[in-house]
């Protein structure tokens, strides 16, 4: 499996103090991308949380996405989170270490009390000395919140003093990327009122054990959810569900529960399951499987195998100022593309980590994740496959079906409403529910003339 080590710097760890005014977070940043480029401890807010305690208690359960694994427990290893600024909310993001958990806290407009919000993506330091100071926050709190350096800080730090190494797998960052393609095509399924959410979430396994193995399914019955062994009409998949352990952080302030999901088809799906919360939105996704991350979901694939949707994205990207919401039709309006293409660039900006997916507003949102996603694209072992067989002339697109050549064996490649369908094993095991295969990649490049590399710069 390909990593390298991402190396985070910080001037300073994050720390809560007290002073005079009452108690002060202040989150310490990494490097990051702002409006103004590069910068190296970018400075996105400062002012009062209206709910600290509810904050403080949000931010420890992305804190625990990020050092957890839910399948084949190790040794935890902990990127810390990102957070983005959009210019009216604040955003933090976390990817599970097993790539099956993708958690958000949104605080939203109502939730800061203070100057107008930065904008830019970059790392924040949470470390173990915080963790317990902010689990000690209660709601009575006054809370002064500082995301990035204080302004006497930015002009006397002589340079980090503080650096974190993580090992940082291609297959992570292909799964952060999947989780966001994968939302998108999500839709609200169920809602239950804050009575019925707690009872709900607090009825769900801890641990994982024979109880909670494989998927489960959930079907709105009233005002709440009612177990199904089957996945019937209205039918949600709730895959692993020891894996929303850390909503109970917060559940006690929830206001809601919603729950999104695509529509039931007899197989195992991702889900979201989204606590409304005072000013905020705390939101877990999870891959169809608690032993299956979303890696391999294949989501992204057909947008990486095009080289239109790689100009594309290009053109849209150079438009993108961290708005809360894109909106297609005025990408659509401001390039002069269809809004089908600026929909498939988005999705291959996506893949570069340029653009995450909010389902409460069922849009994108600019950010810039602060590592190399391009990478995970470069080595995606379906990806680079389909390249080699496309451009060593293994593929045949004369006369339908078209023929690819792989090895010894010779695959038929037939193409219905769009959709490419294969001879080949990985399409006879999920008939395109984890993407297309190497085979049928390779068909839509040579179709296309898209049989070279490309990539979001």
């Amino acid at each position: 499996m390909t990593r390298s080590v991402q190396a985070l710097a910080y001037s300073r760890p994050s720390v809560l103090k007290s002073s005079q005014a009452g108690q002060v977070l202040g989150l310490e940043t990494a490097g990051g991308l702002t409006p103004l480029g590069a910068e190296a401890h970018p400075r996105f807010f400062s002012g009062f949380l209206t709910s600290p305690g509810i904050a403080a208690r949000g931010l420890l359960a992305v804190a625990d996405v990020a050092s957890a694994r839910y399948y084949q427990r190790t040794l935890p290893s902990s990127l810390d989170p990102v957070v983005t600024g959009n210019g009216d909310r604040l955003r933090f993001e976390s990817f599970s270490g097993c790539c099956g958990v993708y958690a958000r806290l949104d605080v939203l407009q109502d939730g800061l009390d203070g100057a107008e919000t930065g904008h830019g993506t970059t790392n924040v330091d949470v470390n173990h000395p915080l963790r317990e100071a902010l689990s000690r926050i209660t709601a009575d709190d006054p809370l002064h919140l500082r995301v990035g350096p204080d302004e006497m800080a930015v002009t006397t730090m002589d340079g980090p003093v503080v650096e974190k190494k993580v090992p940082l797998p291609d297959r992570w960052l292909r799964g952060f990327a999947e989780a966001q393609v994968v939302s998108a095509g999500f839709d609200l399924r169920a809602g239950l009122p804050a009575a019925e959410a707690v009872r709900f979430l607090r009825s769900l396994p801890r641990t994982s054990g024979n109880a909670s193995r494989g998927a489960q399914w959930v079907v709105p019955a009233g005002k709440t959810l009612r177990p199904t062994t089957r996945p019937v009409a209205g039918a949600v998949c709730l895959p692993g569900p020891e894996r929303l352990v850390a909503l109970q952080r917060v559940l006690r302030h929830a206001t809601a529960l919603r729950i999104y999901g695509p529509v039931a088809d007899g197989t195992a799906t991702a889900s979201a399951w989204e606590v409304v919360l005072p000013g905020m939105r705390l939101t877990l996704t999870l891959s169809p499987d608690a032993s299956r991350g979303f890696s391999g979901e294949g989501g992204v694939l057909e947008a990486l195998a095009t080289d239109d949707a790689a100009s594309d994205a290009e053109l849209v990207s150079v438009l993108l100022a961290w708005e809360p919401r894109i909106e297609p039709a005025h990408l659509a309006e401001q390039s002069g593309l269809t809004v089908e293409r600026v929909r498939a660039a988005l999705t291959r900006l996506g893949t570069a980590g340029r653009v995450g997916y909010d389902l409460a507003d069922a849009a994108y949102f600019h950010r810039e994740l602060p590592y190399d996603a391009r990478r995970a694209e470069r080595h995606n072992p379906r990806l680079v496959a389909a390249r080699r067989l496309a451009g060593s002339g293994a593929v045949l697109v004369d006369g339908e079906p078209a023929t690819v050549s792989s090895g010894e064996r010779r695959y038929q490649v037939r193409e219905t409403d769009g959709v490419l369908s294969c001879t080949c094993q990985w399409w006879a095991d999920y008939r395109g529910r984890r993407g297309p295969c190497k085979h049928a990649l390779a068909v839509r490049m040579v179709r296309r003339g898209a049989t070279v590399a490309g990539g979001v710069r």
